[in-house]
């Protein structure tokens, strides 16, 4: 069985000490492709020499996310543009908008946000779309750009079954699904009993979001399986069938 991971944060510095051991753990345990969202301008060169490493086990995206847009955001956009027009990019990411730590700038969240898309559609290339406490905000912004070039993913969706179908009535997107699923209150599983798995794509988000059991522990690209078993209980399926499934829907998405 063959996985794709199609959010790690593996250039983090959380990976300082163990990197590379953590990457040829993941693609021992059959996680053969792992997907590098960018943060901020600090975190580009690190995320491309990771890939330059393992050239056909990492691919990197390029974003800003929204958790990065500050006073200087229109200066450090300039700096993505720059590597997403130049260097070679699975997707535009990791970006969107986020309002649960911060509110001072929604406003250039939002800007940031809609010329990144903007790009993703020159370059004709999917978006991976941040969207903590901020799905109106995000809709919005989808409803108003959206077209048969728009593409996408809807990363860590913990969101209710009408923030779901909405998503699907996009047409061009999936749904990133989590350790979230492993966690017994979140409800998740509830949600994704009446969503078709052609509609999800498996992620980690680590260092980040670990799955049970290893809740409180970094997360890594390994325990994706761990996902994918949660994810074949809640469907009545086969973990067989939930790599099969998901796999393709990744390598459709992202054209790996």
């Amino acid at each position: 069985m063959q996985f794709v991971d199609t959010h790690t944060h593996l250039f983090s510095p959380s990976f300082e000490e163990d990197r590379t051991i953590i990457v040829e753990r993941a693609i021992k345990a059959g996680v053969e492709k792992m997907l590098l969202p960018n943060i901020d301008i600090q975190s580009i060169e690190s995320m491309y020499d990771l890939c330059a490493q393992f050239p056909n086990n990492c691919f990197p995206m390029m974003g800003l996310h929204p958790g990065s847009v500050d006073e200087k955001w229109e200066e450090n956009l300039e700096q993505i543009r720059k590597n997403l027009f130049e260097r070679k990019n699975c997707a535009v990411g990791e970006i969107g908008m986020d309002l649960y730590w911060d509110k001072t700038f929604v406003q250039e969240q939002a800007e940031a946000f809609r010329r990144q898309v903007v790009w993703a559609k020159e370059l004709e290339l999917p978006i991976v779309i941040h969207a903590r406490e901020a799905f109106d905000e995000i809709f919005e912004i989808v409803d108003e750009l959206n077209d048969e070039r728009l593409t996408g993913v809807f990363h860590c969706f913990t969101g209710t079954l009408e923030q779901a179908k909405k998503i699907q009535h996009y047409g061009g997107f999936k749904l990133g699904i989590g350790g979230v699923l492993t966690y017994k209150k979140a409800g998740l599983d509830e949600v994704l009993k009446e969503i078709e798995l052609s509609e999800m794509i498996l992620e980690t988000d680590s260092p980040y979001l670990p799955p049970t059991p290893h809740r409180g522990k970094r997360n890594e690209s390994a325990y994706l399986l761990h996902v994918a078993e949660k994810l074949a209980d809640v469907k009545e399926t086969s973990l067989a069938e939930v790599a099969q499934i998901t796999t393709k829907n990744a390598h459709e998405l992202f054209k790996l």
